[in-house]
């Protein structure tokens, strides 16, 4: 979700080409079919149409029907369109159900998302799945660049701790301005946006919590 690309090097490229998601280990076409796959069972799970999902989501009934059947590659904003819709965590679109009690994530296994402007890198640091309710990611971020967010679902909070660089954090009105070693937690069913201020790039601990 082919290996990660170099962010300094972003390039226009086809839209399915220019997905903001790719796989490291599994490549990008078999993570195009875990999430077709995934979208299809939950959407039916629930008893909903295309048009139902549509409505629900702000996500357009054509754009998901070219998800649901691997014809196009979604972005970051389309994805977490979809689980808001749906009502699931983001990572249920992406993963495969495991019964393991231990369930280890190696570093070359895990599905890195990216930004179109290759600006913005997600890495998972928890298997796909492990928890119905958190998620934690290692965000990079370019030098000067920012990744906007649309609101989450109700009651969806993050934290986000600084590992490197700085960070310029936008939660609705509020602006935030951490360096390396702080953190900061916030309700994220606001529109919000990470911006990276300094001259090098920055790392970030994310931890995003789902309401119950």
């Amino acid at each position: 979700m082919a290996k990660p690309v170099k962010m300094s090097n972003p390039s226009a490229r086809s839209v399915a080409a220019s997905s903001e998601v790719e796989g490291d280990e599994i490549g990008a076409a078999e993570l195009t079919r875990r999430v077709a796959d995934n979208l299809r069972a939950l959407r039916k799970q629930r008893d909903l149409s295309l048009d139902d999902l549509a409505a629900r989501s702000g996500v357009s009934r054509a754009t998901l029907s070219q998800v649901e059947t691997s014809k196009t590659n979604p972005t970051i904003a389309i994805l977490w369109k979809i689980s808001a819709g749906l009502g699931v965590p983001f990572a249920a679109l992406l993963g495969e159900e495991r019964v393991e009690r231990l369930r280890v994530l190696r570093r070359g296994d895990a599905q890195v998302l990216r930004s179109a402007d290759g600006k913005l890198e997600s890495r998972p640091l928890t298997p796909a799945g492990a928890s119905p309710q958190v998620e934690c990611y290692e965000l990079r971020l370019a030098p000067r660049a920012l990744s906007r967010s649309d609101a989450h679902a109700k009651g969806t909070s993050e934290s986000l701790t600084v590992l490197t660089g700085t960070l310029r954090l936008h939660v609705g009105d509020q602006v935030a301005e951490l360096a390396a070693g702080d953190s900061a937690y916030f309700e994220a069913d606001v529109a919000h946006t990470y911006e990276n201020p300094g001259r090098v790039e920055a790392r970030y601990l994310n931890v995003i919590v789902y309401a119950r």
